[in-house]
This record gives C-alpha cells, structure tokens and sequence, in this order.
C-alpha cells in the first residue's frame, strides 16, 4: 500500500466541509457523513470487545466484521461504489445460529449487562442500530447498498446474540427485565 497519510492534519475541513473519496465536498453534518461517524464509532468499540478476553473465534468473527464496516465506509466514501454482497450476511446468520444453538430460549427481555464484555456487546449493538438509522435516513435521499442496510440490521442481531453467548461462556446469567420492580 502506497503512503496515503503522509500528513495527518489538512485543514480543509476547518470550514465545515469534509472530502469523500470521489473527490466531492459536503457538510460534516450530512447524513452521509452522520453514517460514517457512527460506523467509525461501532468499529471503535468493537476494538474494545476484541482486547477483553475472548476465544479465538470470537475474536477472528469480529476482525472480519470490522474490515466488513470498513467497507460500508468505503461505500459511503464514494458514492455509487459497491463491495458488500450477500456472503456477509450469510456469515452473520450462520454464526447467528451457531451461537444460538447453544443458548437457552429467550422467554423474557433482558437487560444490557451481566459481564463487562457483555456490556461492551450490548454497546456496540447500540451504535449498530443508530448506524442503522443512519443509513435508512441516508437512503432516503441517496441510494445505500441494499446488501450493505441489510448487514448492519443482521449485525445488531448478531451482536446481541454474541452478548447473550459471551455471558454463557463466563458463566454469567443474563439480567433479565422485570415488570414493575
């Protein structure tokens, strides 16, 4: 890979303006921009669930869907450019299930929490959902990958379902909602 940071600081977007990857110029506050934003902070605190003490293989699962959010930033960079296809969906679903197998029906709703990894889970499926919204805002106006909209609802699945397994695997239980404590 070629040096494309060389400088960190440009100061061109000291006016309120940022640079998309085609060259263009829009307000920070655009929903484009918003969409970004968001999945620049999912990556960050799924970076912090991979430092905790997890498996190998939930540690291999989340690398994977980092380079995956990198890519929908890079669809959001450049208009019109298309990466994701539907195999990163399926990747989601089939570990969706794995981990699923292993974890007793849902019966109640529960609360975020339990282990601190856990927690750090639930988090991220938080900002997953704002990214969400985010991008269905976007769409509105400017068309989003459809593959990539439907991977980041199937992500705030799998992030709480990896939630759910993380605490069974600290032997922790889930803290589930009471009515009217």
């Amino acid at each position: 890979m070629a040096n494309r940071l060389t400088k960190i600081y440009t100061k061109t977007g000291d006016s309120g303006k940022t640079g998309l990857g085609d060259g263009s110029r829009i307000d920070k506050f655009n929903p484009r921009i918003e969409g970004l934003g968001s999945i620049d902070e999912l990556n960050s605190v799924i970076g912090i669930i991979i430092s905790e003490d997890i498996s190998a293989v939930e540690s291999g699962w989340l690398e994977k869907i980092q380079h995956d959010l990198f890519d929908i930033g890079g669809e959001l960079s450049i208009p019109s450019f298309i990466t994701l296809t539907m195999v990163k969906v399926e990747f989601l679903e089939s570990n969706i299930d794995k981990m699923n197998k292993e974890l007793p029906p849902l019966k109640e709703f529960i609360l975020p929490g339990g282990s601190k990894i856990s927690s750090y889970t639930h988090l991220a499926r938080t900002i997953c959902r704002r990214v969400e919204r985010n991008l269905f805002e976007l769409n509105q106006s400017d068309k989003v990958n459809e593959v990539s909209l439907k991977y980041i609802n199937r992500l705030s699945d799998f992030l709480f379902v990896l939630a759910r397994h993380l605490n069974k695997s600290k032997n922790i239980h889930d803290i589930f909602w009471k009515k009217n404590i």
